[in-house]
């Protein structure tokens, strides 16, 4: 089920879609410059390898599937 969370309410595990491919939350989000941007590790759903750092402002909503 997908939903829209602002990007402080993302939660390890959460999977996002962009237009390279989906990714899953794999650490804990933090909040950093003053809490106005969000950060997490993410890795890759088909290549675990591939892990990135991603930011979002920290009202920024986004589309996440939460698993059950």
């Amino acid at each position: 089920m997908e939903k829209h969370v602002l990007s402080m309410e993302l939660q390890r595990g959460d999977r996002i879609t962009d237009e390279t491919g989906e990714w899953e939350i794999i650490s804990r989000p933090f909040v950093s410059a003053g809490g106005k941007f969000v950060s997490a590790h993410v890795r890759k759903i088909n290549h675990p390898e591939a892990a990135a750092l991603r930011t979002w402002e920290a009202h920024e909503r986004v589309s996440v599937r939460r698993g059950a």
